[in-house]
């Protein structure tokens, strides 16, 4: 099944489609920035790190790429993507946030070109475009969209853009160094910005808030995304990876709508279908276009 065509695509759909409520138990939680780092990353880490102990054959060597310079590059992007998602979130608006992160296909563009010298297709050009002015609506279209870029907007769009880039440099890397241990890197990355985080907030702070809903990104959205949306990066284009990852964006605020009653505004509604519509295209004609080489090959 891995040698399928679709198979990279699918499972980066599960990864995005997985990650997508992660806000909305974030906002639940209650938690300030570290606070959510310590948590969120402590127990991914822990459930990556168990799972790479119980399923690896070769611990040694895993341990021997993670001491190699990819291997640690690797763990760094998850430290940093770990940390300043949380502390963006926690102080700038969330829109700008997520508008900043959405830059992630174009830095995976960038660095596929720059480490694999993998060129892009104006396809995956147009894409983007499409994707970016759409999510530009779903994100501006609300009551924040006359909100002045004040110095935590700038911070959390700058926290946006760091996470952009360790994501795409991670689904690069990963895609170029197949045998790095995805569980053991990632998971000691989290497991290092958690530890961080829970220094930063102190043991007396840690159970403020509701740690349940925090609880349920670091077991199960987390791993599960992240493990996912990793190991996709291996059997299909990083830019492709990216722009499942845009799901979140658009279909993040729906969770949110429905578990906390902030209903999205029309011209989010709208960005939201842009992303969508363009994105199903876009895959479509992706799918046609592999299944057709794949037929080819085996004639």
């Amino acid at each position: 099944m891995t040698r399928h065509p679709l198979f990279g695509l699918a499972l980066a759909g599960i990864g995005a489609l997985t990650l997508t409520p992660d806000a909305l138990f974030m906002r639940l939680s209650g938690m300030g920035g570290y606070q959510m780092v310590a948590w969120r990353g402590l127990l991914m880490g822990a459930v990556m790190l168990v799972l790479w102990a119980l399923t690896s054959k070769a611990r040694r060597r895993d341990l021997a790429v993670l001491a190699s310079g990819y291997g640690i590059l690797i763990l760094l992007c998850q430290y940093f993507n770990a940390t300043l998602f949380s502390l963006g979130i926690a102080h700038a608006p969330v829109s700008i946030v997520l508008f900043a992160v959405a830059t992630v296909p174009v830095f995976a563009a960038v660095f596929a070109r720059l480490i694999l010298n993998q060129p892009t297709r104006p396809a995956t050009w147009v894409t983007i475009a499409a994707v970016m002015a759409g999510i530009a609506l779903a994100v501006f279209g609300g009551d924040h969209a006359e909100v002045g870029l004040d110095r935590a907007a700038l911070l959390g769009a700058l926290a946006g853009l760091g996470v952009a880039m360790v994501l795409a440099l991670n689904f690069v890397i990963l895609r170029a160094q197949p045998q790095i241990p995805i569980l053991l890197v990632i998971g000691l990355g989290a497991l290092m910005a958690g530890a961080t985080g829970a220094v930063i907030t102190g043991g007396s702070a840690m159970l403020l808030g509701q740690v349940w809903a925090i609880a349920v990104c670091g077991l199960v959205i987390l791993p599960i995304s992240f493990f996912s949306l990793s190991l996709a990066s291996r059997y299909t284009h990083a830019s492709n990876v990216s722009l499942l990852l845009l799901l979140e964006t658009v279909l993040g605020p729906l969770w949110v709508w429905i578990g906390i009653g902030e209903a999205p505004t029309a011209l989010m509604l709208v960005g939201g279908t842009v992303v969508v519509v363009s994105l199903a295209i876009y895959l479509w004609f992706t799918g046609v276009r592999v299944t057709k080489r794949a037929a080819q090959v085996q004639t």
